[in-house]
């Protein structure tokens, strides 16, 4: 199994620190995208890709599209921005469109799990699952939270903006111990 994370952070920051230690947990093969230092430009929605099955800007996003395509499991990473996702992860998630223009059904039933990293407890983590859970159900990806009992809706952190300060996040850890435990149950039962 191959599981592929993308850290939406443009630097090398407490979302980069959670996500490398949640691919360290995994027993199988894992890869990282950061986005720290890449170029991702926005969709431009201009449909060439509907007629030549590719997309027409070439930037870093030919590494996610590999790297999509070769995934059982994807793991979305994100700091809050604005109370959602930030816009490098919105970009990505736009410019997948381009693989659906190949093959409509080329990321469905992959498993897919979120992080949130906040900078308040309640700094719009919830919001941020939402957009990646809205993008797994569009996209035909299984989405997995880690139950009902303190990550509803996937591992959200309260990083203080210090990445000593998310070390000391055990509401965030427990968090991710049980989107991890449950992202692999459904890798080893679906996959």
């Amino acid at each position: 199994m191959k599981v592929f994370g993308i850290c939406a952070s443009p630097r090398m920051s407490t979302t980069h620190y959670v996500l490398t230690r949640a691919l360290e947990k995994l027993d199988c093969e894992t890869k990282m995208f950061s986005c720290q230092g890449k170029d991702i430009k926005h969709c431009m929605h201009c449909d060439y890709c509907l007629e030549n099955k590719k997309c027409i800007i070439q930037d870093d996003m030919v590494e996610i599209y590999e790297n999509l395509l070769e995934a059982d499991g994807i793991i979305l990473a994100t700091p809050v921005h604005s109370g959602s996702v930030n816009s490098y992860l919105s970009a990505i998630m736009d410019r997948t469109r381009a693989l659906e223009a190949v093959d409509y059904n080329i990321l469905r039933g992959k498993i897919g799990m979120s992080i949130a990293v906040g900078g308040d407890r309640t700094g719009g983590q919830d919001f941020a699952h939402l957009s990646n859970i809205t993008y797994f159900m569009i996209h035909g990806i299984i989405p997995v939270s880690g139950g009902p009992f303190g990550s509803n809706l996937g591992a959200s952190f309260w990083s203080q903006d210090s990445a000593e300060e998310i070390r000391k996040d055990e509401y965030g850890m427990e968090s991710l111990e049980r989107t991890l435990h449950e992202f692999e149950n459904f890798l080893n039962k679906y996959i």
